[in-house]
Protein backbone atom coordinates (compact mmCIF):
# COMPACT_ATOMS: atom_id res chain seq x y z
CA UNK A 1 0.00 0.00 0.00
CA UNK A 2 2.91 2.36 0.75
CA UNK A 3 4.26 1.90 -2.76
CA UNK A 4 0.97 2.90 -4.32
CA UNK A 5 0.77 5.94 -2.04
CA UNK A 6 4.28 7.07 -2.98
CA UNK A 7 3.35 6.94 -6.66
CA UNK A 8 1.10 9.93 -6.07
CA UNK A 9 4.29 11.99 -6.30
CA UNK A 10 4.03 11.80 -10.11
CA UNK A 11 1.52 14.66 -9.76
CA UNK A 12 4.01 16.84 -7.88
CA UNK A 13 4.38 19.34 -10.77
CA UNK A 14 0.65 20.06 -10.90
CA UNK A 15 0.50 20.14 -7.11
CA UNK A 16 3.14 22.84 -7.05
CA UNK A 17 1.17 24.75 -9.69
CA UNK A 18 -1.88 24.64 -7.41
CA UNK A 19 0.09 25.86 -4.40
CA UNK A 20 1.75 28.70 -6.30
CA UNK A 21 -1.43 29.76 -8.06
CA UNK A 22 -0.01 29.22 -11.53
CA UNK A 23 -2.94 26.99 -12.45
CA UNK A 24 -6.25 28.58 -13.51
CA UNK A 25 -8.88 28.12 -10.81
CA UNK A 26 -6.24 26.68 -8.54
CA UNK A 27 -8.74 26.09 -5.73
CA UNK A 28 -10.81 23.87 -8.01
CA UNK A 29 -7.73 21.95 -9.17
CA UNK A 30 -6.62 21.48 -5.56
CA UNK A 31 -10.07 20.22 -4.60
CA UNK A 32 -10.03 17.83 -7.55
CA UNK A 33 -6.61 16.55 -6.52
CA UNK A 34 -7.79 15.92 -2.96
CA UNK A 35 -10.83 14.00 -4.21
CA UNK A 36 -8.67 12.04 -6.66
CA UNK A 37 -6.13 11.16 -3.95
CA UNK A 38 -8.81 10.03 -1.52
CA UNK A 39 -10.56 7.89 -4.13
CA UNK A 40 -7.27 6.44 -5.40
CA UNK A 41 -6.07 5.34 -1.96
CA UNK A 42 -9.52 4.10 -0.91
CA UNK A 43 -9.98 2.11 -4.13
CA UNK A 44 -6.64 0.33 -3.77
CA UNK A 45 -7.06 -0.27 -0.04
CA UNK A 46 -10.52 -1.75 -0.61
CA UNK A 47 -9.31 -3.91 -3.51
CA UNK A 48 -6.53 -5.29 -1.30
CA UNK A 49 -8.88 -5.99 1.62
CA UNK A 50 -9.80 -9.68 1.57
CA UNK A 51 -13.13 -8.99 3.23
CA UNK A 52 -14.30 -6.38 0.68
CA UNK A 53 -12.44 -7.02 -2.56
CA UNK A 54 -15.10 -9.44 -3.84
CA UNK A 55 -17.94 -6.96 -3.27
CA UNK A 56 -19.15 -4.18 -5.56
CA UNK A 57 -17.51 -1.47 -3.46
CA UNK A 58 -14.12 -1.54 -5.29
CA UNK A 59 -15.86 -1.27 -8.68
CA UNK A 60 -17.98 1.66 -7.51
CA UNK A 61 -14.90 3.44 -6.16
CA UNK A 62 -12.96 2.71 -9.36
CA UNK A 63 -15.78 4.19 -11.45
CA UNK A 64 -15.80 7.32 -9.32
CA UNK A 65 -12.02 7.56 -9.65
CA UNK A 66 -12.28 7.32 -13.45
CA UNK A 67 -14.90 10.09 -13.51
CA UNK A 68 -12.68 12.41 -11.44
CA UNK A 69 -9.64 11.57 -13.59
CA UNK A 70 -11.38 12.41 -16.86
CA UNK A 71 -12.94 15.53 -15.33
CA UNK A 72 -9.54 16.86 -14.28
CA UNK A 73 -7.86 15.92 -17.57
CA UNK A 74 -10.59 17.37 -19.77
CA UNK A 75 -11.26 20.42 -17.62
CA UNK A 76 -7.62 21.45 -17.39
CA UNK A 77 -6.62 19.73 -20.64
CA UNK A 78 -2.84 20.10 -20.42
CA UNK A 79 -2.66 19.30 -16.70
CA UNK A 80 -3.37 16.33 -14.42
CA UNK A 81 -2.42 13.94 -17.24
CA UNK A 82 -0.36 11.76 -14.87
CA UNK A 83 -3.60 10.79 -13.16
CA UNK A 84 -4.15 8.34 -16.02
CA UNK A 85 -1.24 6.00 -15.11
CA UNK A 86 -2.47 6.08 -11.51
CA UNK A 87 -5.99 5.23 -12.67
CA UNK A 88 -4.51 2.41 -14.73
CA UNK A 89 -2.75 0.92 -11.69
CA UNK A 90 -5.91 1.21 -9.61
CA UNK A 91 -7.77 -0.59 -12.42
CA UNK A 92 -5.20 -3.39 -12.48
CA UNK A 93 -5.38 -3.84 -8.72
CA UNK A 94 -9.17 -3.87 -8.67
CA UNK A 95 -9.76 -6.11 -11.71
CA UNK A 96 -6.73 -8.41 -11.37
CA UNK A 97 -8.92 -11.44 -10.68
CA UNK A 98 -10.90 -10.90 -13.91
CA UNK A 99 -8.23 -10.87 -16.62
CA UNK A 100 -10.67 -10.40 -19.52
CA UNK A 101 -12.42 -7.38 -18.00
CA UNK A 102 -9.09 -5.96 -16.88
CA UNK A 103 -7.66 -6.29 -20.41
CA UNK A 104 -10.65 -4.50 -21.95
CA UNK A 105 -10.57 -1.71 -19.34
CA UNK A 106 -6.82 -1.13 -19.61
CA UNK A 107 -6.93 -1.26 -23.41
CA UNK A 108 -9.70 1.32 -23.51
CA UNK A 109 -7.87 3.50 -21.01
CA UNK A 110 -4.61 3.40 -22.95
CA UNK A 111 -6.39 4.10 -26.24
CA UNK A 112 -8.29 7.03 -24.72
CA UNK A 113 -5.15 8.54 -23.29
CA UNK A 114 -3.38 8.14 -26.63
CA UNK A 115 -6.21 9.91 -28.45
CA UNK A 116 -6.18 12.73 -25.91
CA UNK A 117 -2.45 13.11 -26.47
CA UNK A 118 -3.08 13.46 -30.21
CA UNK A 119 -5.77 16.10 -29.66
CA UNK A 120 -3.51 18.02 -27.29
CA UNK A 121 -0.64 17.75 -29.81
CA UNK A 122 1.77 17.07 -26.92
CA UNK A 123 4.33 15.69 -29.35
CA UNK A 124 5.08 15.68 -33.02
CA UNK A 125 6.26 12.11 -32.77
CA UNK A 126 3.69 9.38 -33.31
CA UNK A 127 5.96 7.02 -31.42
CA UNK A 128 5.75 9.24 -28.32
CA UNK A 129 1.97 9.29 -28.46
CA UNK A 130 1.78 5.52 -28.89
CA UNK A 131 4.24 5.08 -26.03
CA UNK A 132 2.07 7.27 -23.79
CA UNK A 133 -1.04 5.19 -24.45
CA UNK A 134 0.84 1.90 -24.26
CA UNK A 135 2.60 2.88 -21.04
CA UNK A 136 -0.69 3.84 -19.44
CA UNK A 137 -2.24 0.45 -20.14
CA UNK A 138 0.96 -1.35 -19.21
CA UNK A 139 1.08 0.29 -15.77
CA UNK A 140 -2.11 -1.48 -14.74
CA UNK A 141 -0.95 -4.82 -16.13
CA UNK A 142 2.33 -4.59 -14.20
CA UNK A 143 0.53 -3.72 -10.97
CA UNK A 144 -1.88 -6.64 -11.41
CA UNK A 145 0.91 -9.08 -12.31
CA UNK A 146 3.04 -8.12 -9.31
CA UNK A 147 0.12 -8.44 -6.91
CA UNK A 148 -0.94 -11.80 -8.38
CA UNK A 149 2.63 -13.03 -8.01
CA UNK A 150 2.83 -11.89 -4.39
CA UNK A 151 -0.52 -13.51 -3.56
CA UNK A 152 0.46 -16.73 -5.35
CA UNK A 153 3.71 -16.91 -3.38
CA UNK A 154 1.83 -16.34 -0.13
CA UNK A 155 -0.65 -19.08 -1.05
CA UNK A 156 2.15 -21.47 -1.96
CA UNK A 157 3.96 -20.76 1.30
CA UNK A 158 0.78 -21.33 3.31
CA UNK A 159 0.11 -24.54 1.39
CA UNK A 160 3.65 -25.74 2.00
CA UNK A 161 3.28 -25.09 5.72
CA UNK A 162 -0.01 -26.97 5.80
CA UNK A 163 1.51 -29.92 3.93
CA UNK A 164 4.53 -29.91 6.21
CA UNK A 165 2.36 -29.89 9.34
CA UNK A 166 0.19 -32.64 7.86
CA UNK A 167 3.29 -34.74 7.17
CA UNK A 168 4.46 -34.23 10.76
CA UNK A 169 1.05 -35.24 12.08
CA UNK A 170 1.04 -38.36 9.90
CA UNK A 171 4.49 -39.30 11.19
CA UNK A 172 3.37 -38.79 14.79
CA UNK A 173 0.32 -40.95 14.17
CA UNK A 174 2.48 -43.66 12.60
CA UNK A 175 4.91 -43.58 15.49
CA UNK A 176 2.17 -43.70 18.13
CA UNK A 177 0.55 -46.62 16.31
CA UNK A 178 3.84 -48.54 16.13
CA UNK A 179 4.57 -47.85 19.77
CA UNK A 180 1.08 -48.95 20.76
CA UNK A 181 1.47 -52.21 18.85
CA UNK A 182 4.87 -52.84 20.39
CA UNK A 183 3.85 -52.15 23.98
CA UNK A 184 0.47 -53.83 23.59
CA UNK A 185 2.05 -57.14 22.62
CA UNK A 186 4.86 -56.93 25.18
CA UNK A 187 2.62 -55.97 28.09
CA UNK A 188 0.19 -58.75 27.21
CA UNK A 189 3.06 -61.27 27.43
CA UNK A 190 4.22 -59.81 30.74
CA UNK A 191 0.70 -59.92 32.23
CA UNK A 192 0.18 -63.56 31.19
CA UNK A 193 3.53 -64.64 32.63
CA UNK A 194 2.96 -62.63 35.82
CA UNK A 195 -0.33 -64.48 36.32
CA UNK A 196 1.55 -67.74 35.79
CA UNK A 197 4.09 -66.74 38.47
CA UNK A 198 1.26 -66.00 40.91
CA UNK A 199 -0.35 -69.39 40.26
CA UNK A 200 2.86 -71.45 40.30
CA UNK A 201 4.58 -69.68 43.19
CA UNK A 202 2.99 -71.63 46.11
CA UNK A 203 3.31 -75.10 44.58
CA UNK A 204 6.11 -75.01 41.99
CA UNK A 205 8.75 -72.39 42.81
CA UNK A 206 11.15 -73.53 40.08
CA UNK A 207 8.53 -73.10 37.37
CA UNK A 208 7.59 -69.72 38.85
CA UNK A 209 11.26 -68.65 38.78
CA UNK A 210 11.37 -69.66 35.11
CA UNK A 211 8.35 -67.52 34.31
CA UNK A 212 9.90 -64.60 36.23
CA UNK A 213 13.08 -64.98 34.20
CA UNK A 214 10.98 -64.85 31.04
CA UNK A 215 9.32 -61.66 32.29
CA UNK A 216 12.74 -60.12 32.85
CA UNK A 217 13.89 -61.13 29.36
CA UNK A 218 10.73 -59.84 27.72
CA UNK A 219 11.04 -56.57 29.65
CA UNK A 220 14.67 -56.07 28.60
CA UNK A 221 13.81 -56.83 24.99
CA UNK A 222 10.90 -54.39 25.10
CA UNK A 223 13.16 -51.72 26.60
CA UNK A 224 15.66 -52.22 23.76
CA UNK A 225 12.94 -52.06 21.12
CA UNK A 226 11.44 -48.91 22.64
CA UNK A 227 14.83 -47.21 22.72
CA UNK A 228 15.33 -48.10 19.07
CA UNK A 229 11.86 -46.84 18.20
CA UNK A 230 12.33 -43.44 19.81
CA UNK A 231 15.86 -42.85 18.49
CA UNK A 232 15.90 -39.54 16.69
CA UNK A 233 12.61 -38.37 18.18
CA UNK A 234 13.60 -37.11 21.62
CA UNK A 235 16.57 -35.03 20.57
CA UNK A 236 14.77 -33.03 17.93
CA UNK A 237 11.33 -32.73 19.47
CA UNK A 238 10.75 -29.07 20.25
CA UNK A 239 7.02 -29.82 20.39
CA UNK A 240 7.66 -32.34 23.19
CA UNK A 241 9.68 -29.81 25.16
CA UNK A 242 6.89 -27.24 24.76
CA UNK A 243 4.35 -29.80 26.00
CA UNK A 244 6.62 -30.67 28.93
CA UNK A 245 7.08 -26.98 29.67
CA UNK A 246 3.32 -26.42 29.80
CA UNK A 247 2.90 -29.42 32.11
CA UNK A 248 5.72 -28.29 34.42
CA UNK A 249 4.43 -24.71 34.62
CA UNK A 250 0.87 -25.87 35.30
CA UNK A 251 2.08 -28.22 38.02
CA UNK A 252 4.02 -25.34 39.60
CA UNK A 253 0.97 -23.06 39.64
CA UNK A 254 2.34 -20.78 36.90
CA UNK A 255 -0.06 -19.74 34.14
CA UNK A 256 1.46 -20.73 30.79
CA UNK A 257 0.91 -19.09 27.41
CA UNK A 258 2.66 -20.86 24.54
CA UNK A 259 2.53 -19.68 20.91
CA UNK A 260 4.23 -21.27 17.92
CA UNK A 261 4.12 -20.10 14.30
CA UNK A 262 6.01 -20.77 11.10
CA UNK A 263 6.99 -23.94 9.25
CA UNK A 264 8.43 -27.05 10.95
CA UNK A 265 12.07 -26.69 11.99
CA UNK A 266 15.05 -28.84 11.01
CA UNK A 267 15.95 -31.48 13.66
CA UNK A 268 19.16 -29.77 14.79
CA UNK A 269 17.48 -26.38 15.17
CA UNK A 270 14.55 -27.95 17.03
CA UNK A 271 16.96 -29.78 19.35
CA UNK A 272 18.82 -26.59 20.27
CA UNK A 273 15.61 -24.67 20.89
CA UNK A 274 14.34 -27.60 22.93
CA UNK A 275 17.33 -27.20 25.26
CA UNK A 276 16.60 -23.47 25.54
CA UNK A 277 12.95 -24.15 26.43
CA UNK A 278 13.96 -26.77 29.00
CA UNK A 279 16.57 -24.54 30.66
CA UNK A 280 14.44 -21.38 30.50
CA UNK A 281 11.33 -22.99 31.99
CA UNK A 282 13.39 -24.74 34.69
CA UNK A 283 14.80 -21.37 35.71
CA UNK A 284 11.31 -19.84 35.78
CA UNK A 285 10.06 -22.58 38.09
CA UNK A 286 13.11 -22.65 40.37
CA UNK A 287 14.17 -19.04 40.65
CA UNK A 288 11.59 -16.53 39.37
CA UNK A 289 8.64 -16.78 41.73
CA UNK A 290 6.48 -15.87 38.74
CA UNK A 291 2.75 -16.34 38.34
CA UNK A 292 2.70 -16.08 34.53
CA UNK A 293 5.07 -17.23 31.79
CA UNK A 294 4.93 -16.73 28.03
CA UNK A 295 6.80 -18.80 25.45
CA UNK A 296 6.78 -17.78 21.80
CA UNK A 297 8.41 -19.60 18.89
CA UNK A 298 8.20 -17.53 15.71
CA UNK A 299 9.54 -18.77 12.39
CA UNK A 300 10.76 -16.03 10.06
CA UNK A 301 12.42 -16.15 6.62
CA UNK A 302 15.85 -17.63 7.25
CA UNK A 303 15.63 -17.42 11.06
CA UNK A 304 13.65 -18.67 14.03
CA UNK A 305 13.01 -16.59 17.14
CA UNK A 306 12.30 -18.02 20.63
CA UNK A 307 11.34 -15.82 23.55
CA UNK A 308 10.54 -16.78 27.16
CA UNK A 309 9.28 -14.09 29.52
CA UNK A 310 7.87 -14.18 33.06
CA UNK A 311 6.52 -11.70 35.60
CA UNK A 312 8.66 -12.83 38.51
CA UNK A 313 11.52 -11.30 40.50
CA UNK A 314 13.81 -10.99 37.49
CA UNK A 315 16.05 -13.87 38.55
CA UNK A 316 17.93 -15.60 35.75
CA UNK A 317 19.76 -18.86 35.43
CA UNK A 318 21.52 -20.10 38.48
CA UNK A 319 24.93 -21.65 38.08
CA UNK A 320 25.33 -25.32 39.00
CA UNK A 321 25.94 -25.95 42.65
CA UNK A 322 29.37 -27.04 43.85
CA UNK A 323 29.98 -30.68 43.17
CA UNK A 324 27.16 -30.90 40.64
CA UNK A 325 27.75 -31.09 36.92
CA UNK A 326 25.45 -29.46 34.39
CA UNK A 327 24.12 -31.95 31.91
CA UNK A 328 23.57 -31.47 28.21
CA UNK A 329 25.20 -28.04 28.22
CA UNK A 330 22.61 -26.66 30.66
CA UNK A 331 23.01 -23.17 32.08
CA UNK A 332 22.74 -20.01 30.05
CA UNK A 333 26.49 -19.91 29.49
CA UNK A 334 26.53 -23.38 27.98
CA UNK A 335 23.45 -22.62 25.87
CA UNK A 336 25.01 -19.39 24.62
CA UNK A 337 28.07 -21.30 23.45
CA UNK A 338 25.98 -23.98 21.73
CA UNK A 339 23.82 -21.45 19.90
CA UNK A 340 26.83 -19.37 18.91
CA UNK A 341 28.45 -22.48 17.40
CA UNK A 342 25.29 -22.90 15.27
CA UNK A 343 25.38 -19.27 14.12
CA UNK A 344 22.71 -18.11 16.55
CA UNK A 345 22.57 -16.00 19.68
CA UNK A 346 21.13 -16.07 23.18
CA UNK A 347 20.28 -13.02 25.23
CA UNK A 348 18.82 -12.67 28.70
CA UNK A 349 18.10 -10.05 31.30
CA UNK A 350 15.43 -8.33 33.36
CA UNK A 351 12.21 -7.56 31.53
CA UNK A 352 11.29 -4.11 32.81
CA UNK A 353 10.82 -3.62 36.54
CA UNK A 354 9.64 -7.17 37.05
CA UNK A 355 10.27 -10.42 35.32
CA UNK A 356 12.98 -12.01 33.23
CA UNK A 357 13.38 -12.33 29.46
CA UNK A 358 15.26 -15.00 27.54
CA UNK A 359 15.63 -14.57 23.76
CA UNK A 360 17.20 -17.08 21.35
CA UNK A 361 17.66 -16.75 17.60
CA UNK A 362 18.94 -19.34 15.15
CA UNK A 363 19.42 -19.33 11.39
CA UNK A 364 17.28 -21.76 9.39
CA UNK A 365 18.33 -23.08 6.01
CA UNK A 366 15.29 -23.21 3.69
CA UNK A 367 16.47 -26.40 1.96
CA UNK A 368 17.10 -28.13 5.28
CA UNK A 369 13.70 -26.92 6.47
CA UNK A 370 11.95 -28.52 3.49
CA UNK A 371 13.84 -31.79 4.01
CA UNK A 372 12.86 -31.77 7.69
CA UNK A 373 9.20 -31.35 6.72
Amino acid sequence: MRTFALLLLVNIHDTVSVLTGEMPLAWLGGLGELVFTALYLTTIATALDERRRDTRVPLILLTALAVVTFALAIGYWTRWQMCFPLLSMATGVTLRRNSRLMGVALGALGLTYGLMSILRADSDSTADIVAAGWGTGLAGMVAASVLNLVESNATLRATREQLAHAAVERERLRFSRDLHDLLGHTLSVIVVKAEAVRRLGPRNPEAAFGQAADIEAVGRQALTEIREAVTGYREGSLATELDNARSLLDASGIAAEIRQSGPPLPPQTGALLGWVVREGVTNVVRHSGASHCEIEVRGEPGRVHLEITDDGRGAGSAEPEAGKKATGGNGLKGLTERLAAAGGSLGSGPDGKHGFRLVAELPVDDDEEVRAA
